[in-house]
């Protein structure tokens, strides 16, 4: 054991050194297998108590067989091993060689991935309950015998920049009281206020 390793082995949490730093192909296998026959989402703490290497490690492998294909990203982290159950074991040796040289850059680029995904998820709850609420309304409105009208369309661009918009109330009125008080000024009498 080099210098460094023996140096950073103390630093480590848990049972310390490099146990967990590689993960048993075969007992991998197996346990996705089972775990494809359950077809209950699993997490990648769940396999690697079962194979007996770091959750880390564990993690980056289905993270990359997910990425392959091979399992289904559920939420909160879990994944499905749905596609394992008719895979052999060359097939996966295949899958595994290519899921662990995930470089940094795609990794990224699927956590990025899987976290718009997540972000689309609820945007896309939000949209429908804002939907149920504006029906709800309307049925409230036509149950009491009101029209509710038209539903707003929006505008459209091109028809927005040909327009010049209307001066506001405020403005209007605004410009017209110095021209009052100017006027009472040539009259001889106290401006308002």
């Amino acid at each position: 054991m080099s210098l460094k390793r023996s140096m950073s082995s103390g630093k480590s949490f848990g049972a310390g050194g490099d146990a967990g730093g590689k993960i048993d192909r075969q007992e991998l296998f197996d346990e996705l297998k089972r775990l494809a026959a359950l077809g209950e989402p699993f997490t990648p703490v769940t396999v690697a108590l079962a194979v007996g290497a770091g959750e880390a490690h564990v993690a980056k492998a289905l993270l990359g067989l997910a990425a392959e294909g091979y399992l289904e990203r559920a939420d909160g982290g879990r994944y499905r091993a749905n596609a394992m159950v008719e895979m052999n074991q060359a097939e996966f040796v295949k899958a595994y060689a290519r899921a662990s040289k995930v470089d940094s850059t795609r990794q990224r680029d699927l956590s990025e991935i899987g976290r718009l995904k997540q972000n689309n998820d609820v945007m896309r709850q939000r949209l429908l309950v804002a939907i149920a609420e504006r029906d709800h309304y309307l049925a409230a409105l036509r149950a009491h015998g009101i029209d509710p009208g038209p539903a707003p369309q929006p505008s459209a661009r091109s028809d927005a920049d040909e327009a010049p918009p209307a001066p506001a109330p405020e403005a209007a009125s605004a410009s017209a009281e110095p021209s009052a008080a100017s006027s009472a000024d040539q009259d001889g009498a106290e401006p308002r206020n």
